[in-house]
């Protein structure tokens, strides 16, 4: 794509007047960085980064039986979320095979009406879209709202205290995968515990001509405590060291939950697409996701290949210098027979041979 087809956030002006290097991302014009990514990573994990996570989508269902409705659609359980929570699941396909990760809200408007909504990776948007448009009954009402509303995510151990300054209403109630409607500098807003950092925060929901003026007032106050705004990089970093997987690189439409170590967003007790499939396929066959710790400074990078011995055994899908472990770290897939914690192999970086270590997940957890 050129620059001019690249579809922009309500933020891109800020971000190419503020410094950010902007980058093609899944169609979208993107700021990767600002200053260094090991500066904006060290910011979030030690007071507060902010990130225009605007690209990724943003689904609202309305009607009785929306819920229901999601229910059947994902792997994780909904019908019986309570008004304010937040559930991470999956979206499969017929086969078992990802078609994304996906996080549902249910949530209620100021009249105490209930609906739900869902956020979607940006490079799946329109796919998740027409898959549930497919299936849409008669009685549920679907509305894109991607670029009607930007989206910020304020995370690390001084996040909510940041946030809380521009938010009516103590959110210090709020816990982990919960969200409700507030309003933000005086505007109509939502607010959800939610991140991919693997710190504390919030991410917010506001009216696209509002953006930018909530993200100045953010970033004057995260500057004040030593806040960052962050790009893609270090946000890659971040949800590396937390081994949060992500879509296209750890999880795939060829990648079932249960290799990616996703069984906690398996309910088998509800019905979903793709469960007659998952509980028939033999799981020990497969290849599974485990965390990987190099034995020298070699930096393991996306589709090195891995081997024991001579038998190639799997292949990285992100790899990086940990900013926090200051040490080479990897997620990958490898055969399950190679998957014990503590077993060596080798990563083939440039035709050569360098050791690593398998370990547990996740390479990094907040106090």
């Amino acid at each position: 794509m050129t620059t001019e087809t690249l579809k922009k956030t309500p933020l891109y002006d800020w971000h190419a007047a503020n410094g950010g290097r902007m980058v093609d991302f899944t169609g979208w014009s993107m700021p990767v960085q600002y200053t260094s990514i090991i500066n904006e990573h060290n910011a979030t994990r030690n007071a507060v980064g902010l990130f225009d996570v605007s690209h990724m989508a943003r689904f609202r269902f309305d009607g009785a039986n929306a819920l229901a409705f999601i229910d059947g659609l994902v792997t994780r359980k909904v019908a019986d979320l309570k008004p304010g929570r937040i559930r991470y699941g999956l979206v499969c396909k017929e086969d078992g095979g990802i078609l994304d990760d996906i996080l549902t809200y249910h949530l209620q408007d100021s009249e105490g009406k209930s609906y739900v909504w869902m956020v979607v990776n940006a490079g799946n948007r329109e796919k998740i879209a027409a898959w549930i448009q497919e299936r849409l009954p008669a009685d549920v009402t679907f509305t894109d709202y991607t670029e009607q509303t930007a989206m910020i995510a304020v995370q690390g151990p001084k996040a909510m205290a940041i946030a809380q300054e521009y938010i009516e209403g103590d959110i210090s109630d709020l816990k982990y995968y919960q969200g409700r409607e507030a309003n933000i500098l005086s505007h109509p807003g939502l607010v959800s515990r939610t991140g991919y950092t693997g710190e504390d925060g919030v991410e917010l929901t506001v009216p696209a001509e509002n953006a930018i003026k909530t993200w100045e007032a953010l970033h004057v106050a995260a500057a004040e405590v030593g806040g960052h705004a962050v790009g893609l990089g270090a946000r890659d970093t971040l949800r590396l060291e937390a081994a949060m997987p992500l879509y296209g690189h750890e999880l795939s439409e060829e990648i079932t939950p249960l290799q990616a170590g996703l069984g906690f967003a398996l309910s088998w007790d509800h019905e979903f697409i793709g469960k007659t499939a998952l509980e028939a396929i033999d799981q020990n066959t497969l290849p599974v996701r485990v965390g990987l710790e190099m034995q020298d400074r070699r930096v393991p990078r996306e589709h090195y290949p891995l081997y024991s011995g001579d038998q190639q055994i799997g292949e990285v899908t992100s790899g990086s210098q940990s900013p926090t472990l200051s040490s080479p770290i990897a997620m990958g897939y490898v055969a399950p027979q190679f998957a014990a914690e503590g077993t060596l192999v080798d990563v083939d970086v440039r035709g050569k041979r360098h050791a690593a270590k398998v370990v547990p997940l996740p390479f990094y957890k907040r106090k």
